[in-house]
């Protein structure tokens, strides 16, 4: 079964973590990663090529977190998965809940599952998750589904919606329109609680969701929809 898993890893500048990263990954029996580098200043293509059982991809410029996810999926789609899980590329994901994330569509529950960090909102810098609840609220306005963390990197897709998923959106309005993509395909999705590991490193990211990606995060959806 864990054959057939591939983990996509979307990743800009993590060269400091990457390594460590995927290294969790195995360390759980997951052995099938994709990384795609979107155009990074650092070395984090070459540390990610080096390592056994790692696909590495690159953009050559900067295309957007979306774009990347994109790349790996399609990625996957090819290689045959049956089961794709992504994850950032900053150590803030825990790997040891790819079992609980994936375990409702290997259980023919769902064809998508969410990781929501925001059962643990506590946990969670103010500045997310005011860029969270505001990302959830236009996700229910624009898409009509309700959802506890629309912006979570952290989900899992079946071979059923691999095939049928295609949004348009390319940087962080990408998470939002998955949302979209799963009303529009009536798929079944269940959320799922995970960790979320707040550190230094990860909140330093300049290009993690704030309050002011969070609002052009707002824009792109609703220019998504119009246009």
């Amino acid at each position: 079964m864990r054959d057939k898993i591939y983990i996509v890893i979307p990743a800009l500048n993590e060269s400091r973590v990457i390594q460590e990263v995927i290294g969790e990954i195995n360390k759980q029996g997951y052995k099938n990663v994709i990384v795609v580098d979107d155009g990074s200043q650092d070395n984090t293509y070459a540390r990610a090529r080096r390592l056994k059982g790692v696909t590495a991809l690159r953009h050559k410029i900067n295309c957007g977190k979306g774009a990347a996810a994109k790349t790996g999926l399609a990625a996957a789609r090819r290689m045959g998965a049956d089961i794709v899980v992504t994850m950032d590329g900053d150590g803030q994901h825990d790997a040891r809940d790819i079992r609980r994330i994936i375990k409702p569509i290997s259980q023919g529950m769902c064809e998508v599952a969410l990781g929501t960090r925001l059962t643990r909102a506590q946990e969670m810098p103010v500045t997310r998750k005011a860029a969270n609840r505001l990302g959830n609220f236009l996700t229910w306005l624009l898409y009509g589904i309700w959802v506890t963390d629309s912006q979570s990197g952290f989900r899992a897709y079946s071979r059923e919606a691999l095939e049928l998923v295609n949004p348009r959106a390319d940087r962080y309005d990408f998470d939002s329109e998955i949302i979209r993509e799963i009303k529009l395909h009536n798929l079944n999705f269940q959320e799922v609680p995970i960790k979320a590991r707040y550190t230094e490193y990860s909140l330093s990211k300049q290009e993690k969701q704030g309050v002011l990606n969070g609002l052009k995060t707002v824009y792109k959806m609703v220019w998504n929809l119009i246009s």
